[in-house]
Formats: structure tokens, C-alpha cells, sequence
């Protein structure tokens, strides 16, 4: 039989937590609930989950301070964002902070069930793939690690978001090809709509300004199609 998924869920309001929790757990995750931040972390030393499902607007500590501090101490935990902001700026900021997806209020409790068992189901993979898969790339003059989320050029390091490090990632096993955007978005933001396009290429242009150092390595927008890692 397998393990059911723990999923830490951190929402202030509660009747929708309250909802949210009965609903999964009627379709067999392990739920515990906090009401903000603070009793988040508590409760992530407590139990440690696969996943979290964290709530932005909240008092004493916001999902983004949350997540900023948690990945601190974890950089593979999945995190899904629960938000009413639509702005693509905010939602930016939820991945350069280390989220891995999101969800605009009101949700769909399917769609939020389809995306943690995604989430889950890739980290999974993640883990199968650093045992006996490839994980370690040069790119021109830098050594990318994608379990570490690093890239290191000559005596400098930079440190990725989950999200820029799953992005470069695939852009390297593509590389010197096309990697179409449907796929990828589909894949690390869900979808490929609009809005999620230009998210993705926001995190292009911060993976270049990472990459500026060697001028051998580029990436080429492909009009219509996707990008290319040259190097």
C-alpha cells in the first residue's frame, strides 16, 4: 500500500481551511493545518511533509516570509502558493522565493489534488535522477548542479531559485536544440497560458544575466516556438 502524502497546509482563513483539509483528506492525504507562518515552521520541524500548500496574505508571517525562511532549511520541499493576486510581478516573486507552483482564489480542489500529486510525483523523479541520471552540467566555463540548484563560474557561485534551476535544467538536456515553451510550461507552471508565458520569460532573461560571463553561451529566442541553449 502506498504512503499517503503529508501535506502541510498553511491558510488563515478557516472555513476555507477547514474545507480544503476535509477535502483532502477524504481523498487519503495526511493534512495538518496552520494558521500562519509562524506555526508553518513549527509544525514542518514537527512533520516534515511532502509538500506544502501555503497561503500568501496571512498575518504575523506572509507566505513569502515563509517560504523564504523554509528554504532556508529545505531546498527540495515543493511549495504551491495559495493567492488572490493576479499580477505577474507577484507571482514572480513567489518563485524567485522558491515555490514551485500556485493557485489563484478561488481554486478547484481537483485542480489543487492534480498538482500536488504532480509536485510530488516529480521530486520523486528528482531523487531517482540523482542516483542514476545526469544532474551535473557544463554550460560553456560554468559547472551547473541541478540537485543543488548552483552554478559556479571560475571562484564565483550563484545560487538559482527552484524554478530558474528547473528551467536551465531543461534547457540542458535540449541544448543546441529547440526546446518548445508549450511542454515546458505545461509542465513547470501548469499551463501554457499567457500570463504563465510571460512568467517564463522573465525567468529566460534572469538565466541570461546568470550566464553573461561567458560570452560563448547564449540563449535564442526561437519566435513562436520555444528557446535554444547554445554552447
Amino acid at each position: 500500500m502506498a504512503a499517503r502524502i503529508k501535506v502541510l497546509l498553511v491558510e488563515d482563513e478557516p472555513l476555507l481551511a477547514r474545507i480544503t483539509r476535509d477535502s483532502l483528506e477524504s481523498r487519503g492525504f495526511d493534512v495538518k493545518h496552520a494558521a500562519d507562518g509562524r506555526e508553518g515552521l513549527m509544525l514542518y520541524e514537527e512533520i516534515r511533509p511532502d509538500i506544502l500548500v501555503l497561503d500568501v496574505m496571512m498575518p504575523q508571517m506572509d507566505g513569502f516570509r515563509m517560504a523564504a525562511e523554509l528554504r532556508k532549511r529545505d531546498k527540495l520541499l515543493p511549495i504551491i502558493f495559495l493567492t488572490a493576486r493576479s499580477q505577474v510581478e507577484d507571482v514572480i516573486k513567489g518563485f524567485e522565493i522558491g515555490g514551485n507552483d500556485y493557485l489563484r482564489k478561488p481554486f478547484s480542489m481537483e485542480e489543487l489534488i492534480v498538482r500536488i500529486k504532480a509536485l510530488v510525483g516529480r521530486m520523486q523523479d528528482t531523487a531517482r535522477e540523482a542516483v542514476g541520471e545526469e544532474t551535473v552540467f557544463t554550460i560553456g566555463k560554468f559547472q551547473f548542479d541541478s540537485i543543488r540548484q548552483t552554478l559556479v563560474y571560475e571562484e564565483g557561485q550563484i545560487m538559482l531559485s527552484h524554478r530558474e534551476s528547473e528551467l536551465l535544467r531543461h534547457l540542458c538536456i535540449h541544448r543546441n536544440q529547440v526546446l518548445e515553451r508549450g511542454p515546458v510550461l505545461r509542465e513547470l507552471w501548469g499551463d501554457d497560458s499567457v500570463f504563465n508565458g510571460r512568467s517564463m520569460d522573465v525567468f529566460i532573461t534572469k538565466i541570461r544575466r546568470h550566464l553573461q560571463q561567458d560570452e560563448t553561451v547564449q540563449i535564442v529566442n526561437v519566435r513562436g516556438i520555444g528557446y535554444k541553449l547554445i554552447c
